[in-house]
C-alpha cells in the first residue's frame, strides 16, 4: 500500500497539463535499436530521482508490444541504496514509435516522448508536453562537453527551463558491469 501511494505521488505530477505549443517527437524510432541500457546523463528530476547517482533506464520489448522498463539508481550517493522501478511503456503512435505512455501504476500512463535521437542511437532526450521533466540519456555514461552543451541548447530551444537541469553523477567500475549486473555499454 505504501509503495502504491509513493508511486501515485510520482505519477500525478507527470499528468500535468501544458500551456506550451505541442512538442514534436522524432520522426521515427526503430524500437529494436532503442532497446537496451541508457545512462541518465542529466535530467529535470521527479522527486524520486532527486539525488540519484548511476541512474540507468533499460528497455526490453515484450511479445505483446509493450516495453518492459527497469529504472535503477543509487539514492543519494554512489554507495547509496539501490532503487529500482519497473514501469511499462505503451507505444501510443505506431507510425513513429516516439510517443509512449509510461505506466507506473494502473490505469495512469504518463506522457513520454522521444524528442531527440541521434542517428547512431547513442544519445536521446525524453520529454513531456508540459515541459516539467526531461531526461538526457546516452549509451555511454559520459558525454563530451561539446555533446552535452549541444543537447542542452536543444532542450532550452523547445521551452524547458534549463536552470532546473541537473547532471546525474555517473561513476562505473572498471569491471565493465553496471549496477544491474549487465555488461556496461562502452
Amino acid at each position: 500500500m505504501k509503495k502504491s501511494l509513493v508511486l501515485l505521488a510520482v505519477v500525478m505530477p507527470l499528468l500535468g497539463c501544458s500551456n506550451h505549443a505541442p512538442m514534436a517527437t522524432v520522426d521515427y524510432v526503430d524500437i529494436d535499436r532503442f532497446m537496451g541500457d541508457w545512462y541518465v546523463v542529466a535530467n529535470i528530476p521527479t522527486f524520486l530521482e532527486d539525488g540519484a547517482h548511476n541512474a540507468v533506464e533499460s528497455y526490453q520489448k515484450n511479445e505483446d508490444g509493450t516495453i518492459a522498463t527497469t529504472f535503477t539508481f543509487r539514492d543519494g550517493g554512489f554507495d547509496g541504496d539501490l532503487k529500482k522501478y519497473n514501469p511499462t511503456g505503451y507505444i501510443k503512435d505506431s507510425k513513429t514509435n516516439a510517443l509512449w505512455g509510461m505506466q507506473f501504476i494502473w490505469p495512469i500512463k504518463a506522457d513520454y516522448r522521444i524528442i531527440y535521437l541521434d542517428d547512431g542511437y547513442t544519445k536521446t532526450v525524453i520529454g513531456r508536453e508540459a515541459r516539467d521533466y526531461v531526461w538526457l540519456m546516452a549509451r555511454n555514461p559520459k558525454l563530451t562537453d561539446e555533446e552535452y552543451e549541444k543537447i542542452v541548447e536543444y532542450i532550452d530551444s523547445i521551452g524547458y527551463d534549463i536552470s532546473k537541469l541537473k547532471r546525474v553523477p555517473q561513476q562505473w567500475p572498471e569491471s565493465g558491469m553496471n549496477q544491474l549486473g549487465n555488461e556496461e555499454i562502452l
